[in-house]
This record gives structure tokens, sequence and C-alpha cells, in this order.
């Protein structure tokens, strides 16, 4: 980028999760961009996450993915647009004629915009007639869609954040909310900081960073939520902690539930069996919640993401119902999004399920509103395929093309071999992306170019129901277009009418004018309603506030909007009553055996997103957690032979991977924990996706990725080892390695099992250097099996390889320093060769705090040094902890550990 003077602030949203954080972006007369937190932004008030600081870092066009390409035999060449969508026109319209419009689908993805997402809807269920398009929500909040429509009548998300504030008692489930929404976490905290009598509580199978600053925490065996939450509805109704007027006047089927629950979840002291909890720790979280009228449950993947999610969002929600604790601030049943516009997709009908403006497939009257609002040839009679038995439908040659948008299903799916498989035989796979390469990409018969965040306009709507506007502040690079753009151009390549946009602000126009056609349908109106934002010029999209809906403008034409639903106790079904679901209990479907003993979970780390395309770019967010684990409890390593700190595969029915042993301290007997980012593009053989349980819930349709049955095992290596690199490597012929980002490098994580005979040759070969007369350092111990390389060029560090049978290599926080410099000095010349630095303060250690990019050696050395005894102690030494706060709970363990370690060493 070429700019002569800084750029004003454009207001935009955040990429990321759910929380739908309003961030200023600012470009730089360098070329960079300057981040920062929108302060006008209900949602965070201007504080970001990690991950939101450093978006910066993510927009440069590094391995971005330009023109359209078509793959032939001699494999992918650039083509023009028209080429490229004639070529998926023409596939479509022969495969249609032929096999029907259920033979093609689309998989896309809440990282669209609501306009990008409505156009594909619209294209799919109202033009081509199928109902195939899911997407990668059905992953993450399915379960919770479908909690929400059993019971309220609709996908109807009750409270806003601000009641996270004004609760009494906030319940935590499967949610690490420290790591995965930080910025809900932190207006949580400060609450409680101002009303300490506040209660925090959480439920997770694990002791994760949320757990360090919760007054209650009970580590649930995985998958017996429905038992703690029916055993929960059994004791309030016992106690007599209902509202009988509520439950009397606006609500059916209490009956039917309490019966089912209390069939094997009357007894509490069965129930802290079941769940592996002890009675007094869950007599505690019961007699609290049935003390607290002001109680919000939050829950988020480690409750939908099950074969029985949906009965967990029921029985959760059962418990909000019998005491009318709905509808009012500071209490009700939340569902905390994943993906930055899972719910702009639910408002769109993005799921295989459902239709536009929260309508159903299944009405008959539904699909007349919708059909006749488009003036479509067609409508989508029948649900479509969701993801998993998508897939499944293209191995088997019942879908023979499929149109990936915006997602990486050969990582994130379950069983994700079985997609590869899929994409290998499907007739016709196309794929937009913003990315060249991914491990989805290299399938694709026609790749096309995206718009990426900073670059697209259009809408999103966070967990809370509000939208926010996404504006573009950099331009198009290359050949990209917008997601809706290149839908229109093809719909209108395939002779459909109704595709005529002229940009972002007409097919949101369209969305808002749908949400209020003939709304009045039936006994109860559909509480989805933007009609409010209805008729909005190009200037007043361009300034939309972040607006929350329902918004419906009054007769004098001010916007009325609905902070919270049911405030006059009327819900979406035909009568204006709430159901509650009866909720039976239900072991996870494959239960461990002899052949795979232990209880696999999967889920984020701190720093990362998703599949790394994005995130993977920025070294700020590469240093707290570099590679994959897999967080074994102690005792479970020994029985199966794994050390930690060392390599272990981990084996399912469905795939293999490899991951570095780690006890973190919070894991249960039993289970084994490892996160979902790594792909083929960062690691050789990381995807956890391979060996994902691809088993769903019967209702939702939402894979099991908290319960998967398998076994781990020593993956033996002769050698460890690393590199750092200013030029990009190809490292096929090592048995495991892991790409990490650096600044102005990139690192390496190695393991070997052949026999290095001349590590000098080895090194130079791998490492491309030829040229005997190169500025070349090098150290050997061959009795040892310890080697080192440096490659100098112009005085500046090019590259290094380190080399050892043991884990314990030089740190690499500090080389990585080296890499900064213009030119090594001889005292980094002698620290490259004894492996270590001769500067005392050069090494800060692994990085915990990475808004601030400060070591665990740096805040260690405080704490001793300035005799630091409280977080904020250390933040107003260091800053350490002062932006996000999701590195607080680990500087609280730092604290302890430093100061024990001390007291040890005084003694």
């Amino acid at each position: 980028m070429n700019l002569s003077t800084d750029h004003l602030a454009v207001r935009t949203t955040c990429a990321y999760c759910g929380v739908g954080c309003g961030v200023q972006a600012t470009p730089k007369a360098d070329g960079t961009i300057a981040i920062v937190g929108d302060k006008l932004h209900p949602a965070n008030k201007g504080r970001l996450c990690v991950k939101g600081s450093a978006l910066g870092e993510t927009v440069g066009l590094e391995g971005r993915l330009l023109y359209p390409q078509l793959r032939d035999a001699d494999g992918l060449r650039r083509v023009s647009w028209d080429a490229a969508l004639d070529k998926v026109a023409d596939g479509w319209r022969a495969i249609i004629a032929e096999h029907g419009p259920d033979a093609v689908a689309l998989y896309v993805s809440g990282q669209l915009l609501t306009e990008d997402y409505y156009v594909a809807n619209k294209l799919m269920k109202g033009y081509v007639g199928s109902a195939n398009i899911d997407t990668n929500s059905r992953l993450c909040m399915s379960s919770a869609v479908a909690g929400y429509k059993r019971a309220f009548g609709e996908d109807l998300v009750p409270l806003c954040y601000d009641d996270l504030e004004l609760a009494d008692m906030v319940v935590l489930v499967g949610s690490n909310t420290a790591w995965c929404h930080p910025i809900l976490f932190q207006r949580i905290l400060k609450a409680k900081e101002s009303r300490p009598e506040m209660k925090i509580v959480v439920i997770d199978p694990r002791r994760t960073a949320t757990c360090e600053l919760a007054d209650l925490h009970l580590p649930v065996k995985a998958g017996t939520d429905v038992w703690l939450f029916n055993g929960l509805l059994s004791y309030l109704a016992r106690i007599g902690a209902v509202d009988p007027a509520f439950v009397g006047h606006h609500t059916n089927g209490l009956d039917a539930a309490l019966e089912t629950a209390n069939i094997d979840c009357s007894d509490p002291a069965a129930v802290a069996k079941i769940c592996r909890i002890e009675l007094p720790v869950l007599m505690e979280f019961y007699e609290s919640f049935a003390a607290t009228r002001k109680t919000i449950t939050a829950f988020s993947m480690g409750v939908n993401q099950s074969s029985a999610g949906t009965d967990k969002v029921n029985a959760i929600i059962n418990c909000h119902l019998i005491g009318g604790r709905i509808g009012k601030p500071g209490m009700g049943p939340f569902s905390i999004t994943g993906q930055p516009n899972a719910m702009g997709g639910r408002e769109v009908g993005g799921l295989a399920n459902m239709l536009a403006a929260h309508m159903d497939l299944d009405r008959a009257d539904h699909r007349e509103v919708v059909q006749t609002f488009w003036d479509s040839p067609a409508i989508a009679a029948k649900p479509g395929l969701k993801a998993v038995d998508l897939f499944q439908a293209i191995e088997a040659g019942k879908v023979k093309a499929v149109w990936v948008i915006a997602t990486n299903p050969m990582v994130s799916m379950p069983d994700a071999d079985q997609v590869r498989r899929a994409l290998e035989k499907c007739e016709l796979v196309v794929a937009t992306d913003i990315m060249q390469n991914t491990d989805t990409n290299a399938y694709a018969d026609v790749l096309l170019p995206a718009l990426g965040w900073g670059e697209k306009d259009g809408t999103v709507t966070n967990s809370e129901r509000r939208v926010s506007r996404q504006r573009a502040f950099l331009p198009a690079p290359g050949e990209a277009l917008p997601d809706w753009k290149i839908l229109s151009l093809f719909a209108q390549r395939m002779g459909f009418g109704g595709f005529d946009f002229c940009g972002a602000q007409g097919v949101f126009d369209e969305h808002a004018r749908l949400s209020g056609f003939r709304n009045a349908i039936g006994d109860v109106p559909r509480a989805f309603d933007m009609s409010g934002l209805a008729g909005l010029n190009q200037r007043e999209y361009d300034e939309l506030e972040p607006t929350q809906w329902p918004v419906r403008r009054t007769a004098s034409g001010e916007l009325q909007v609905e902070a919270r639903l049911f405030k006059d106790n009327v819900f979406a079904h035909a009568d204006g009553k709430a159901r509650f679901i009866a909720t039976a209990t239900r072991a996870p479907a494959n239960a461990i055996c002899e052949d795979f003993p232990l209880t696999l979970n999967t889920g984020r780390v701190r720093d990362q997103w998703h599949t790394m395309t994005r995130t993977g770019k920025s070294a700020t967010l590469a240093d707290h957690i570099a590679e994959s684990f897999v967080d074994i409890h102690p005792q479970d390593a020994l029985l199966h032979g794994v050390r930690e700190g060392e390599l272990a595969r981990v084996s399912s029915a469905w795939g293999a991977m490899v991951a570095r042993v780690q006890h973190g301290g919070g894991i249960p007997r039993g289970s084994v924990f490892i996160p979902i980012h790594w792909s083929g593009q960062t690691s050789s053989d990381a995807r956890v996706g391979a060996l994902v349980n691809p088993v769903v819930d019967p209702v939702s349709g939402e894979p099991e990725f908290k319960h998967t049955p398998v076994r781990i095992e020593q993956f033996r290596v002769n050698w460890h080892g690393f590199i750092l690199s200013r030029t990009e490597m190809s490292l096929d012929s090592v048995a495991h390695w892991t790409r990490i980002q650096g600044r102005e490098f990139a690192r390496y994580e190695l393991a070997g099992r052949n026999t290095i005979k001349d590590f000098g040759g080895w090194a130079r070969e791998l490492l491309g250097v030829a040229d005997l007369d190169a500025d070349w350092l090098e150290y050997e111990d061959r009795t040892a099996g310890v080697y080192r390389a440096v490659h100098v060029v112009n005085d500046r560090i090019e590259q290094c390889i380190f080399l050892s049978p043991r884990q314990d290599m030089p740190s690499r926080a500090w080389l990585a320093s080296l890499f900064v410099k213009q030119e090594l000095s001889e005292i980094d010349r002698v620290g490259l060769l004894v492996g270590m630095p001769v500067e005392k303060g050069a090494d800060t250690g692994p990085t915990v705090c990475s808004c601030f990019g400060v070591g665990r050696n740096t805040i260690c050395s405080a704490i001793i040094e300035k005799d630091l005894k409280t977080v904020p102690e250390v933040t107003a030494c260091l800053k350490a902890g002062g932006n996000c706060g999701s590195c607080v709970p680990e500087i609280k363990k730092i604290l302890v550990q430093t100061r024990v370690e001390a007291e040890e060493e005084r003694l």
C-alpha cells in the first residue's frame, strides 16, 4: 500500500468470535494497519483481545488467492472471471439437468457477511430449488438453534451482554470463556470486582483458565450435562423453587420433563456419582442456583458439540423456565456463539433445514411467503443435507458438485479423511477463498478469489443479536470480489433473475424487507424482524450504528429496538407459550473400549482461530502456543508409555495424528485434549479432525467433537530440532514438523526418525546452502548427538538449525530476537556457538502476555526482584494482563509457582 499520509480510522467489526467487538482500523503511511478497540461499540467498549489487536498483522497479501484459476492435467492455471464462472455454471447446469437440483450443494461459513449468506441461500433454495446449503456453523451452534426452537418456537437468544453484568450468578457451561470469548469474560470479572458477592460457576471437564478466576468449578465427566441439569430441574421442583404463575400461564410440558428427569436424576448423590463430582460441590451449585434468581447460564461448544447437544441445551433452558428466569434483566439461558457471523447466517436461513428470516422449510405457508417475496421459480420443499451427511453423500456419488466458500472442511470437519475421499471423488469441486493454499483448496477444480476482512463491506450479527457494520479500509487485491458478487454473477450465468444487486446495501435492504414481509402470518409474529432497517439509502447504510433486533419503526418513524426478548412472557409457538422439553439421559454414542481407552476432547487455544489461515500469519499470535499438543493426566501418560515434552501418536477408529505431550494440570484421568487449529499447511500430521467421531446429534446434526474414543502411544524419533529461516522451507523428508510464523522469519519445530551421519552436509542441504564459502558458524558434539549451525549473510542472521536427541534446546525467544538485528555482534556469535545467550536478560522466555509481548522469564524475574505479590502489581510493572486479560489466569499461576520456588530455595 502506497499512502503518503495516514488515513482516518475506519470503524468496523472484528473478524473472529461471536462477541462481535468494534474495531477502529487506520491504514498508516508505511503500509501497516493500526488497530484499536472502538470505544463507542457496545459489545467491547474499546477493549480487544489479543487476536483482535493483532488483526493488522493478518491483512498482508502473502499467500493470498488473487486470481481465478482452473485445474487441468498440468495443475492450476490463471483464467478470467468469465472463463471460471462459465466453467462452474456449465458444470452445474449439466449436473442438474441429468441428476436434479439435489445433486449440487454449497458448503459455506460463519466467516461470511450476512449479505453473502443471504445471496447464497436465495440462490440455492429459491432458484436452484434445493436446500443443499449448509455451513461450518453446523459444527458449533446448531444444537443451540435446535434447542431454542424447541423451547421458544424460534431461534431466539433472549439476553444481551449487559445482562452478564447485571446477574448475581453467571454459570459458564462448556465454555473456556477466558480464552475463547475474553472480552465477555473481562466484562463479567469487572462486574464481580464492583460486586464481590457475584458468583461465577464453571462447569467443564477440564480445569481451564476460566476456572482459575471462578468461585466454583464442577469438573463433570464428559457427556453428563443432561444428568447434571435434569438433577437441577428435579431439585428445583422438589424444594419449591418454582414460579407457578409463569409455569401455569406461559409454558407447557413441565410434567413430562419432570417425569423424565426423575427417572435417574432425582437423587443428587446418584447424579454426583454419574457426573464424577463431589456431592458437596454439586449441592453448592444446586443451592446457589435455587437461591439466586438473577442467574445466567451461558453455554458454548462444550454443550453444543455433542451427540446429545440439543438435549443438553433444553435441559439448561428447562431450569430457567421452571423459575420464570427469562425475559428479565440479569437472567436466562445464553448461547455464546463461536463465529463472527454465525447469528447472521441463522437470520438468512444458512442452515440446510431453515428458510430465510427465521421461516421453516417444513411449513408450506412459510415456503409460500419466501417464494412470493423472491418471485423465484422454485422453493426447496424439504431440508437439505447437513454437513456430515453432505460429505458422505458426495463420497457416495449422490452429490456431484460442491462449492465450498470461506471454510476449510478438510481440517475442521469430523472424520476429515472422509472429506478428503469425498472431494477426490466429486465431479466438480469449487472453492471460494482468500488463501491460495489450504488443505481443501488442494482438491478444487476451480479456485475463486474473494475479498477478505478489511476489504469487504457488509454486516455481521453477534451473540446478542446485534447487527454491526463491517467496513472496508483496504483496496480489493488482484481480481478478488465480494462473495455476494461472485454468487450473483454465477446466478446470472445460470439464467436466474433477482440477482442484479448494485452493492451490499441493496442485499441488506432486501434481507431487511423480507424479515418484515407478511410477518403477522400465523397467530404469533416472528420475533426476527429487521424491517426498521429497510429502506436505508447508501449513506444511512454506511453510517449504520450497531443495532439489536428486533428493530421496527413506530408510526412516527422512530426506531424501536428490543434488547431482551420475552419481556411480555409471549413466546413464538402458536399458543404463545414456551415448551419444557423432556430430555432423557443417554451416554455418548461411542464408548471407550480396550482398543481406544481414552476420551478425546477438542477445542481452541487462546491466540489462534479455526484452521489458522489468518491467525497463522501473525507472529504475535504464534508466540503463546507454537505447536499442537495432547494434554493428558500424568498417571495416564505413565500408563500408556508417553512422556511430557515428547511426541505421541493419537489414534481413533477414524484416523490418527501426532502432537507433543503436555501435562497442563487441568485434564481428568481417562481424557485427553487436543486443539483444533493445526492443518496440513502448518504441520506435517496434526489435523485432529481426522480423529474426530463423525456421529451427530439426531436433532441438530451437530457432530460429537467432545467425546471420541482414542488411544495414545509413543511416536519414536531419533532426534529433535528446530530451524529459524528467512526463507520458506520444504520439509517433506522430515518425519514431523510444525511451522510457526515469526517476525521476519519462519520457525520450524522438527523431529526425525533417520540417522544423520554427516550433520554439516545434511544441514546445508536441508537449508539450501550450497556455497561452501558461505558465512557458516557450526558446533558439533558427535558423542552427545548435538549440532547447531548458523548461516549469516552480510553480518545478518539468515538461518539457524539446532539438533539434539533431547528436547531441551536453546530458547527460541532469544534466537528470534537476533533476527530483528541488522547486524550480529561478536557476543551474539559467541552465544550462537555455545547455544545460549551470553547477556543477562536476553532470554525473555515463552510468551505469556501476547498483547504486550511479555515472556515468562521476564515475569518471574520481576516477581523476585520487585517482590510482586498480585496480578495488578505485575500489570503495573510490566503491562502484562493489562489489555484483554486472557493471560491473567496464567500470570496468577506464575505468581504462586515463582514465590513457592523462591521460598523453597531460601529454605
